[in-house]
């Protein structure tokens, strides 16, 4: 419906750092501990991308979640523009804003007034939120739960199975469309290519409808913004986004079983379009400490924090204090399967075996650039991560983060003995 030229540059990642490693970024969910507000949460995600921006880091984005106690980052779009005011030189952006509930025009206008104000600073990162299936209830027989398939090594990565739950679990179900009720999410997303195009050519200004009229949005045309699509999967998302030259995230901090091949499926649907080249960036969940023990102390509230989300209660809670939860080895097997792959992938460690790990997942991947997450009860232990890391990996030898990321212990799924990373966060 629209053809378009676009300002978007042939590649959007930054100058890489001088150690000669590809440029490192931050996803930030503006974490809500236990005894913390999501006011706090807000105030303190404006105050980290200060630091992220004196560190170094090329880009900061927020997540859009919703009614989760425990994540503060509900408008993307408003801490973006918050930031950019604050800091100096770090890009900003969304991680991404979710089209089942936020329109691409919308969405778009509200980045492109971002834009006008801090140029050559905005990333519009576009994703599909689950929905689920039209006529989907309480009645009639319960699907069927996703298989988990069997984990591997892939020069050097951990791919773990898939966990045994989906778009079909139940509880998941029923707890997205009791909260779609709350947001006002009523809106019927076109496809996914449909909303993309209306994007594009609308910054183009060249969009008509499927009637031949035309339309303008003066915030949207010509606008100094980055587009970019977020991919958990092998789908549409990542075809699409090959399909039309958009750079692409996939998220290996939320589904690390299927980032290959999500990555994989965009390379091979990509076409010269909006860029010249793919050009990819992998999402990982890292947590770094001056020690290896101290790490692993930070890093025992994490499986419960993502037993929360994965459950379909009320998702993701307040993050509880290390010394709170229960033992790895005391979960039932069912828990334990359940968070599983978060758990084995998340990479906590001191600097030196957080880089190395890092270099393992960008080879693995042929990742252009990579984007962290950090989450923590106490805020100060995020920002010494994010500080630690920096200081590693922008003034570090990248020839010392270069090699097998092998890793220590097995794993025994189906009889196949398959290596286990080094340092699962609760065991």
């Amino acid at each position: 419906m629209s053809s378009h030229q676009h300002p978007q540059p042939t590649a959007p990642g930054g100058p890489r750092p001088a150690s000669g490693r590809v440029p490192l970024s931050v996803l930030d969910l503006a974490i809500v501990p236990e005894g913390s507000t999501g006011q706090d949460a807000v105030r303190r995600a404006v105050g980290l991308a200060r630091d992220l921006d004196r560190l170094g880091y090329h880009r900061v984005w927020y997540a859009e979640h919703h009614l989760s106690p425990g994540v503060g980052s509900a408008s993307p779009a408003v801490l973006a523009a918050a930031v950019a005011a604050r800091t100096e030189r770090i890009r900003v952006g969304s991680g991404a804003v979710l089209l089942s509930t936020t329109s691409p025009l919308v969405a778009a206008e509200q980045f492109g007034t971002i834009a006008a104000l801090h140029p050559g600073r905005v990333d519009l990162g576009l994703g599909r939120a689950f929905t689920p299936p039209k006529g989907s209830g309480t009645a009639g027989p319960r699907p069927a739960a996703r298989p988990a398939a069997g984990p591997r090594v892939v020069d050097g990565l951990y791919v773990p199975g898939a966990p045994p739950t989906g778009g079909n679990d139940s509880a998941l179900r029923e707890r997205i469309l009791a909260q779609k009720r709350i947001v006002g999410a009523s809106r019927t997303p076109a496809s996914f290519r449909d909303e993309l195009d209306l994007v594009l050519g609308l910054r183009a200004g060249t969009y008509r409808d499927e009637h031949g009229t035309a339309y303008v949005s003066p915030p949207v045309e010509g606008a100094d913004w980055d587009l970019w699509v977020l991919a958990s999967s092998a789908g549409e998302s990542a075809r699409v986004a090959g399909e039309l030259g958009l750079p692409l995230a996939a998220n290996y901090h939320v589904a690390p079983s299927a980032t290959l091949d999500t990555v994989a499926a965009y390379r091979a649907a990509f076409r010269p379009g909006v860029l010249d080249a793919p050009y990819v960036v992998v999402s990982a969940d890292v947590l770094v400490a001056d020690t290896v023990e101290r790490a692993r102390e930070l890093a025992t509230p994490f499986a419960d924090w993502v037993l929360s989300i994965r459950r379909g209660a009320d998702g993701a809670i307040a993050y509880p204090e290390p010394g709170t939860s229960r033992a790895w080895d005391e979960r039932p097997e069912a828990e334990r399967a359940l968070v599983a792959d978060r758990v084995d992938t998340r990479i906590v460690g001191d600097p030196e075996t957080v880089v190395q790990r890092l270099e393992t997942l960008r080879r693995a991947t042929g990742a252009d650039e990579l984007l962290v997450t950090t989450a923590t009860h106490d805020p100060e232990d995020a920002r010494r991560s994010f500080a630690l890391l920096a200081e590693h990996w922008f003034a570090g030898d990248p020839s010392s983060g270069s090699g097998t990321g092998t890793a220590a212990g097995t794993a025994d799924r189906g009889g196949t003995a398959v290596a286990a990373p080094a340092l699962a966060t609760t065991r």
